[in-house]
């Protein structure tokens, strides 16, 4: 059986045919549904492929319910994709870069209209990661049941086929190189849009604070009427499971390399504020349902998303060196802990 297609997925493989001779793309896995039939999980690769240049990569639909991530990662991928036919300062920039997109992690989520996947796990609670101080209750992950939210799989079990591919996804195109950077797009934490930086399984500093305190200082002052708040995630709660933790681990086995993970998780309940008439739906508590409010939202995440792949084309000018890292730790630990 032939499952319907996705709006998002007929999107993303328009985008991939028009861009054909600038961008490469692959299946990295299929996602089963219970009722028959599969949904393909892309991977979109363009740029310089040399493991000397950074990396930065974009991902969106890690769950289902949260269809605006995958929205807004798609969106950027469409507007380099239009921009390659005619900006020679895109192709110039694309020399001394890889960008690597996974729009839709969880395509059987979203056809389901479910956060977790077709087996009932939450993929952001599923990596072999333990929180090291208690959690919210189901909130930060449990294994009850995957009749409840949050499930985080069946204990000493493999990673779900979806969190598997982006694991290998970032492992052979980010964690290879000196420097990369990664931002995954979600939607739903309160009504301000926050930019999160590990950890979420423990309340610690990671390695590389001074470097993401310099990311933010050269964000803020280049976009000085930004709306983001940036924060460890571990300001707000912690969490089992957590991929993007159990990925910058990894990345701690190669310690002369930076690898610098972020979470967009866009504030929902302005969304609601302005529709309270959205509380209604299942989907409109994480996503904008009136057209204009999400065209705004399409719009508004797109400068940050371009900013990132900026950023890591001239790390080299704004990591901290050694003289000013202690620095910049210090501000940090003062802002942030």
């Amino acid at each position: 059986m032939t499952p319907p297609k996705l709006p998002e997925l007929l999107a993303l493989e328009r985008i991939i045919e028009l861009g054909a001779g600038w961008i490469q793309s692959r299946i990295a896995c299929e996602v089963s549904l219970p009722t028959g039939g599969s949904y393909p999980v892309h991977v979109i690769t363009l740029g310089n492929p040399a493991r000397e240049v950074p990396a930065v990569g974009y991902f969106g639909g890690v769950h289902g319910l949260e269809r605006i991530g995958s929205g807004v990662v798609i969106a950027y991928l469409q507007s380099l994709v239009m921009r390659l036919q005619w900006d020679s300062t895109l192709h110039r920039q694309l020399e001394t870069v890889r960008m690597v997109f996974m729009p839709i992690v969880n395509p059987g989520g979203m056809a389901m209209g479910t956060r977790a996947n077709p087996n009932g796990v939450d993929l952001m609670r599923n990596a072999p990661v333990d929180a090291q101080e208690s959690v919210p209750f189901l909130l930060g992950g449990q294994r009850l049941s995957a009749g409840l939210p949050w499930y985080r799989g069946p204990r000493n079990q493999a990673m779900e086929i979806e969190n598997q591919a982006v694991c290998e996804v970032v492992s052979a195109e980010l964690l290879t190189r000196d420097f990369s950077l990664s931002v995954d797009c979600h939607s739903g934490f309160g009504s301000s849009d926050r930019i999160w930086f590990p950890y979420a399984h423990k309340r610690s500093p990671i390695t590389h604070l001074a470097e993401m305190h310099a990311l933010k200082r050269i964000f803020v002052q280049s976009h000085n009427h930004h709306r983001y708040i940036i924060e460890p995630q571990s300001l707000q709660y912690l969490a089992h499971g957590d991929l993007w933790d159990h990925l910058y681990l990894q990345s701690g086995e190669h310690p002369q390399r930076v690898f610098l993970p972020l979470t967009l998780e866009m504030g929902s309940w302005l969304w609601v504020k302005k529709n309270p008439r959205q509380l209604f739906s299942r989907h409109g508590i994480f996503n904008p349902l009136i057209e204009h409010r999400q065209q705004r939202v399409l719009r508004q995440h797109q400068l940050f998303l371009d900013f990132l792949s900026r950023a890591a084309c001239g790390h080299p000018l704004w990591l901290p060196a050694t003289d000013v890292r202690a620095q910049h730790h210090a501000q940090a630990l003062q802002d942030w802990y």
